[in-house]
């Protein structure tokens, strides 16, 4: 059974509010859900604490064939028995770390993703969490959950971008954040499809240029996948 919410602070509820009301802009909906390419969906779930927006963030098992020890957010592939994008991310949240629907406040969907191998459609959906929850997490699935405040994503401190050769596309930069917890003293290598919605999401959100050169300007990145995507829409109609 899911704990009920706490009574938060006017604060806590304007924040919130701005949250809610940023994303909103950014919002995709289901605009994107009809491109015939096989879904997965990501939760990008937000903890507000100490009046700064945090994400939880999950390290994968090692027992899983795909991916295992990697950061990463709850998440997977979309089943048939799922009616959007918004369940999936749900439906995995609470079977990776215990995250109850009723826990989350759905706020928007985020630009889908494309990964290369295999081809995936990964829709980034974004949700206020509940103060009281406390994960947890399924151990044949997640072997660790920790919290980053957004400003951590804009900082040129721990961050190194990372050359990647890619089969068929040849070298490609992607980002790669080096986060220490100050509680339990771990260290976590944020990197990928996770450190890019977590950028994307921190630059929304803060409503701040990144210190460091992102390689990419906000608008005009969410233009470049807006027309692939669109693309691929078109394609599926024909």
């Amino acid at each position: 059974m899911c704990p009920r919410s706490s009574e938060q602070s006017p604060d806590h509820m304007c924040l919130r509010e701005k949250i809610k009301s940023l994303l909103g802009k950014y919002d995709v909906g289901s605009q994107y859900s009809h491109i015939p390419l096989t879904k997965a969906s990501i939760l990008l779930p937000l903890l507000i604490r100490q009046g700064k927006p945090h994400l939880v963030l999950t390290v994968r098992s090692m027992q899983l064939q795909t991916m295992p020890g990697q950061v990463c957010f709850p998440g997977g592939r979309q089943e048939p028995t799922d009616e959007d994008d918004i369940q999936t991310a749900l439906r995995e949240s609470k079977e990776e770390i215990g995250l109850c629907p009723e826990q989350v406040e759905i706020i928007g969907r985020l630009m889908p993703c494309l990964t290369k191998s295999p081809v995936y459609l990964v829709t980034p959906v974004v949700g206020i969490v509940e103060d009281s929850f406390q994960p947890t997490p399924n151990p044949s699935e997640v072997a660790d959950v920790f919290l980053v405040p957004l400003e951590f994503f804009i900082s040129t401190e721990h961050y190194t971008p990372l050359q990647v050769n890619i089969p068929s596309h040849g070298p490609h930069i992607v980002h790669q954040f080096l986060y220490m917890d100050a509680d339990t003293k771990k260290r976590f290598t944020i990197w990928g499809l996770t450190a890019h919605c977590a950028l994307m999401l921190s630059v929304i959100l803060l409503e701040k240029t990144p210190s460091f050169n992102p390689g990419f300007d906000l608008k005009s990145n969410l233009n470049l996948f807006k027309n692939i995507l669109q693309a691929l829409t078109s394609q599926s109609k024909l």
